[in-house]
């Protein structure tokens, strides 16, 4: 039996057929470039090979927003410190520098900027990088930086990638990671000035909060802990608050070294509405004003540390509830530790509340076994 064969197409179907295809190139320019924001990266660059009219259009600076250096799936960088082999190093680097030269290349105009390098590493050259990136694309817009300027995604497992057969790597130090970012911090005060949320690991040094207090515009502010044995006065950390006028939501990683158990700290802001220290460890508030605030995150972390009871009590007896100083310096406090507050929370007993208190609270009444 032969086999069926397809009817034909008169040419007019055929051409009744085409014109159903939506007419994208006749949409106006700025339809299409809104169209073309849905995409990411590697998707734009598809659609670049399709035409000339499409190349064009990817090549418009307003679709390069975005630099982020984290985002590669072939690499799997959801972890930090990642070991690879030597060459698949040479493979992620050579892709870092190709990748920053088609956003100076494409006249880039970001909003965001993500980056985790170690600004120390003066073979690999992290932190000019950057700096020439931010010299040659339009960043007075930018709006959101997250950078980790401690270590770098990834490392190779064969150290010696880093040297060469002359002169090998010369040992990173803090400081020279400290260096590098401060002078970062100030190409971004003068580069960047609308930066409106911020996340970034801090060293808590005159410098740098004085560099940080410069962003006017912050909003939603996080600061890690970049040296475990540095401390923050308690001067300093209301300075920074103070200094901070649009400043919404602040969330702190802050270990307060043991030569400084007992001291306390004191938090203004007129503007402040979430405030989460829970991955803070030994941070203790004496006085609080906060009237804008609605949310606290707080938790009590032990602290593997052996101190007799007179030692203990002698330390714990400096400290105030932290049920009276929300009840005097947050007048607005909705929720904390995502209980939510009864409306007349303040002027009763705070037997309600004990659960809550003796998770975050070091005062006497509340602190029982916080030292081990």
């Amino acid at each position: 039996m032969s086999p069926r064969k397809r009817p034909l197409v008169p040419v007019r179907s055929r051409r009744k057929a085409a014109e159903d295809y939506f007419p994208f190139n006749l949409l106006p320019v700025e339809c299409q470039l809104h169209i073309f924001l849905f995409l990411n990266e590697v998707d734009k660059c598809s659609c670049a090979l399709v035409c000339f009219s499409w190349s064009c259009i990817v090549r418009s600076w307003k679709l390069w927003r975005v630099a982020d250096y984290s985002r590669r799936g072939v690499f799997h960088l959801g972890q930090e410190g990642l070991l690879v082999s030597n060459r698949e190093f040479k493979r992620w680097k050579s892709w870092v520098h190709h990748y920053t030269h088609h956003l100076i290349s494409r006249r880039a105009s970001l909003l965001t900027l993500k980056a985790s390098f170690d600004l120390g590493d003066r073979y690999n050259k992290w932190a000019e990088l950057l700096s020439h990136l931010l010299d040659n694309v339009h960043c007075q817009d930018l709006s959101y930086l997250d950078l980790n300027w401690s270590f770098t995604l990834l490392e190779p497992l064969d150290l010696r990638v880093h040297s060469s057969s002359s002169s090998p790597q010369e040992s990173i130090t803090k400081m020279d990671q400290l260096a590098s970012f401060q002078e970062l911090l100030t190409k971004l005060t003068h580069s960047c000035p609308r930066i409106s949320k911020m996340h970034l690991h801090f060293d808590w040094s005159d410098v740098s909060v004085s560099l940080l207090t410069q962003f006017q515009h912050l909003r939603v502010l996080e600061l890690k802990y970049f040296w475990v044995f540095k401390g923050v006065s308690p001067s300093t950390l209301q300075n920074l608050t103070k200094s901070l006028p649009n400043l919404k939501s602040l969330t702190l990683h802050i270990l307060v070294p043991m030569r400084n158990l007992g001291i306390s700290y004191t938090m203004e802001s007129q503007s402040l509405e979430y405030l989460d220290v829970s991955p803070s460890r030994g941070l203790v508030f004496s006085r609080l004003k906060l009237p804008a605030l609605r949310e606290l995150q707080a938790k009590k972390i032990v602290r593997s540390i052996t101190l007799n009871r007179r030692t203990r009590l002698r330390i714990q007896s400096r400290w105030p509830c932290l049920y009276h100083v929300l009840r005097e310096g947050t007048p607005k406090l909705q929720a904390l530790n995502n209980e939510r507050l009864l409306p007349t929370w303040r002027e009763k007993s705070y037997r309600e509340l004990t659960a809550v208190l003796e998770q975050s609270c070091y005062c006497v009444k509340h602190l029982d076994s916080w030292l081990w």
